[in-house]
């Protein structure tokens, strides 16, 4: 049985003794041989065999190897496809929450905006001689400054991520 599987294979390949001996790296008369029954390869050799063949070594021996049938590349689309539909969902749901940080975003920077115009910076009559009071005075009035410098921008920077992140129908 081996021997016959040797030499059909490398026929089917169209590969001859001796072409098959030199990738074996063994002469002629050995892969003769072995494909007259009169010799074995051993284990090693077998590899070696299945490798320069490009088959497994079950086939060499006379399994059935089962083949691949034509339906992977059906099988291999579908997963494919499945793949597809779950990246999809998660850029889309990426996207949803990005939309709902930009509106909250919006909501948060209005409402300190809000507040602060209701406070009317009430810092400035505060007695300052207090060290605690002159600290968290000027902690108030930098925050109050660069968030009037700084919350334009972001706001607008939050309407157009809210504007780009929307869902279209």
């Amino acid at each position: 049985m081996l021997n016959e599987n040797i030499k059909a294979i490398r026929k089917s390949k169209g590969l001859s003794q001796q072409e098959l001996a030199v990738k074996l790296n063994v002469v002629r008369q050995t892969v003769s041989k072995w494909e007259q029954g009169l010799s074995v390869p051993d284990s090693d050799m077998l590899i070696s065999i299945s490798k320069a063949l490009e088959i497994p070594v079950g086939r060499l021996l006379g399994e059935n190897v089962i083949e691949p049938p034509v339906n992977d590349l059906q099988a291999i689309c579908a997963k494919l496809e499945v793949i597809n539909l779950q990246l999809a969902q998660r850029k889309a749901t990426r996207k949803r929450v990005l939309h709902w940080f930009f509106i909250a975003l919006c909501v948060g920077i209005v409402a300190i905006f809000a507040i602060l115009l209701a406070l009317k910076s009430p810092y400035l009559g505060w007695d300052y001689s207090d060290p605690e009071t002159a600290v968290f005075g000027a902690g108030f009035h930098v925050f109050e400054w660069l968030f009037a410098r700084a919350a334009p921008v972001m706001l607008i920077g939050a309407i157009v991520g809210a504007f780009l992140t929307r869902k279209k129908e």
